[in-house]
């Protein structure tokens, strides 16, 4: 078994985090206070802490959701985007985290005036932020950020445009979020097909909260090149066999941004031990391990990594694969992908192993 220094200390990818899905509860508390916002239901951090994990073990996507009403109203200014932006690369950084995408729908963040486009550059500022501030601390972190769409509001082509147009300033790509069920990916084709006309990469939360269907049509007719979760694939292999979709994902590669608590959380899967990663591993398929919301899964990397290696018998290289698995499908260039491979994720995991 791998030791929880050792966990801690190996060099991580991280793909899939929401940024409004991941406040410090102290910060919240600090926040409410300054801008006088008084709904939170606790001004304790332990006990909001609490309250978001209770609040969305309740197996429910939906009822997930709602807990980011209030996350999302304490990142509505410039100066409390950037605050939170900054904290999330650092508490990352500390997690062991050498590259990070993070992501946010940008029309969430615009209640009191803010455009599109200030809210980008806001989290991009504090992105930067965070970067300098762990680097003070030792650690080396590189951040980019992918803007999401709401797949059940009208603007997912509207966000596609600005990430188009900021690509290349800290923005790497496309989503659409949201609630899966009902809304299919193929609703904002006009989307994907302008982002692909402009090279600009995408993924899409499919295989979640929806069956196989939704996995399909974001691969087949949407032309994503990374599965957000994915996890309900394994409900098309059976006994080892897998169907033609299953065979093309594994065959193909398609990363899977896995979430292991928050799948737990959802519904998707019923335990560690159960959840689908150790078998779709086993089986060849490119997974990748994530974050998704760490306020309300009250988890890290270090946390995830840690539940897989224990429930799945993990071991170093597992951790490296997966490690590589993430960072290989990056919306970065090729040369930046193997620089962090060769020099951080290869260099790392080597100087971990002599010294386990």
């Amino acid at each position: 078994m791998i030791s929880r220094s050792i966990i801690e200390a190996a060099p991580k990818v991280l793909l899939h985090d929401h940024v409004d899905g991941g406040l410090r509860a102290s910060s919240m508390i600090e926040m409410a206070q300054e801008c006088g916002y008084t709904a939170l239901p606790f001004m304790d951090a332990v006990q909001l802490a609490d309250w978001y994990e209770v609040a969305c073990n309740s197996g429910s996507l939906v009822r997930y959701l709602e807990t980011f009403t209030h996350t999302i109203a304490l990142m509505q200014t410039r100066e409390q985007i950037v605050r939170v932006a900054r904290e999330a690369v650092i508490d990352n950084a500390l997690s062991g985290v050498v590259y990070a995408e993070f992501r946010g729908a940008p029309e969430l963040f615009t209640q009191k005036g803010l455009s599109l486009r200030e809210v980008v550059e806001a989290h991009l500022a504090g992105y930067a932020e965070g970067v300098e501030e762990a680097a003070k601390l030792g650690k080396k972190i590189r951040v980019e950020t992918i803007l999401c769409g709401m797949r059940q509001n009208d603007l997912t082509l509207e966000v596609a445009e600005l990430a188009i147009a900021m690509r290349g300033q800290g923005v790497c790509g496309f989503d659409i979020a949201g609630p899966e069920k009902g809304f299919p990916p193929t609703d904002h084709l006009d989307a994907f097909n302008l982002l692909r006309e402009n090279g600009v990469p995408f993924t899409i939360h499919a295989g979640e909260a929806d069956g196989v269907d939704s996995i399909a049509k974001a691969l087949h007719e949407c032309g994503a090149l990374r599965i957000g979760h994915g996890v309900r694939i394994i409900d098309d292999i059976h006994d080892g066999v897998l169907s033609p979709l299953a065979e093309e994902i594994r065959n193909r590669q398609i990363v899977l941004e896995i979430a292991p608590t928050s799948n737990l959380q959802t519904g998707a899967a019923s335990s560690y031990a159960a959840h689908p990663i150790g078998e779709l591993k086993r089986l060849g398929f490119a997974v990748t391990l994530n974050t998704d919301n760490r306020l309300m899964s009250r988890t890290s990397m270090s946390r995830e990594a840690e539940e897989i290696v224990s429930a799945h018998a993990w071991t170093l290289q597992d951790l490296e694969d997966v490690a590589i698995n993430a960072m290989n499908a990056a919306f970065i260039s090729p040369a930046e992908r193997h620089e962090i491979i060769e020099n951080q994720i290869k260099a790392g995991y080597k100087e971990l192993t002599h010294a386990n």
